[in-house]
């Protein structure tokens, strides 16, 4: 099983290297990736839901395997 989630993981980063060098080409219309963070980053309510939801991915899969039941 972990080496599924290394493989998911890294093509997780393979496709997210892809997307940030196919918007900085231009290639498919995509925005740039500092333009990107710009838009979605610029209300306070999207800022609060992606440091909750790392809270709370990181709870549940760093800090629960560690506490013993």
């Amino acid at each position: 099983m972990a080496v599924f989630t290394a493989l998911v993981f890294a093509a997780c980063g393979a496709v997210g290297v892809l997307l940030w060098l196919t918007g900085r080409r231009n290639a498919l219309g995509l925005a740039p990736t500092g333009q990107l963070f710009d838009l979605i980053l610029g209300e306070r309510a999207v800022r609060m839901t992606i440091l909750l939801f790392w809270w709370w991915l990181g709870w549940h899969f760093l800090v629960a395997r560690t506490v013993d039941p």
